[in-house]
């Protein structure tokens, strides 16, 4: 079986959403339709396959339903601008496969519309990638937002940022550094190289982000790297949940006041914040603390993950 983001359960998701604006939240067919950019028409036919399959009754009984009303309150609770949660698979890859593909799904609906797409790492980040549909962007590039770990594994920036540029036929640009400096002052050296200074002012000026975050277990991409094994008491001591982008954050989102952070070479949240489209791929129980201090942080402003997470994160303080 197939735990993908399948087309079937891309049209039941929009199936499931439309049914959501129009039976729940009462709006109408043209808010409906000017909300999700698509044809009144097919508002209007969706919500008559959806009455004669006899899935409104009292309540709306499809399989997508929760996952639209948790959307719904995740968005009203940290200020996003669009979410998608699907729903929870067991086993670790098929959760990272149905989040990829979903923020795939999500990040395709921008490439065409913004210049220049950013991407971190990570094996969530992966499957979005080949989600992705192959195609010509003219004017458009995509560049790592961080530095890379010293294994290739398909996962990391180097690979996911070629990759992507391969599948929409555009200029990578790469940020050749480790995501750690030993020092805040090799890291300024680096930085006052051309080539790389060019590539983190591409990195800012990119319009959409595609991020993860990593907790502090031994599944983080991060954490068997030897700097983070020696900072590692240090940061738990102060609070650490998590990371994205490589910085700490404590548990509402601040960046921690730790030597670690001063070192990374990857784009700094504050302009992470400051992009038009970004995007946080990331579920699982284990993740809970770092994306809630990722959302309390408000460094993104879309949300892509499953519905046990979306559910602690509105219902558990």
């Amino acid at each position: 079986m197939n735990n993908g983001f399948t087309l079937e359960a891309e049209s039941d998701h929009l199936k499931a959403r439309i049914a959501w604006f129009y039976f729940v939240a009462g709006m109408t067919q043209q808010e409906i339709a000017d909300q999700l950019e698509i044809t009144r028409l097919r508002v209007n036919k969706t919500i008559g396959a959806v009455r004669s399959e006899g899935a409104v009754v009292v309540d709306l009984r499809m399989p997508m339903i929760d996952c639209i009303k948790l959307e719904e309150q995740l968005k009203s609770l940290f200020g996003l601008e669009e979410v998608m949660v699907v729903p929870a698979v067991q086993d670790m890859l098929g959760s990272q496969r149905t989040i990829g593909e979903a923020a795939g799904i999500m990040l395709d609906s921008h490439v065409s519309r913004r210049h220049g797409i950013g991407v971190s790492g990570g094996q969530t980040l992966s499957y979005a990638v080949r989600r992705i549909s192959e195609r010509r962007l003219k004017t458009s590039w995509v560049v790592g937002m961080m530095g890379a770990v010293t294994r290739g594994s398909g996962t990391n920036t180097f690979e996911l940022s070629t990759a992507l540029a391969q599948s929409l036929d555009v200029e990578c640009h790469y940020l050749t550094a480790p995501i750690y400096c030993r020092t805040r002052e090799i890291r300024e050296v680096l930085l006052a190289h051309d080539e790389i200074a060019a590539v983190m002012a591409k990195a800012e000026e990119a319009e959409i982000a595609l991020v993860a975050c990593g907790d502090l277990s031994h599944r983080s991409r991060v954490m068997p790297l030897g700097i983070i094994k020696e900072n590692l008491p240090s940061l738990l001591e102060i609070g650490a949940v998590g990371e994205i982008l490589g910085c700490f954050l404590d548990p509402e989102g601040n960046i921690l006041p730790h030597p670690i952070n001063e070192s990374i070479m990857a784009l700094p949240l504050s302009k992470l914040k400051e992009k038009p489209v970004s995007i946080l791929a990331s579920g699982g129980r284990n993740k809970l603390p770092i994306i809630r201090a990722v959302l309390r942080g408000k460094y993104v402003n879309r949300l892509v993950t499953d519905d046990v997470v979306a559910r602690a994160l509105i219902y558990e303080s």
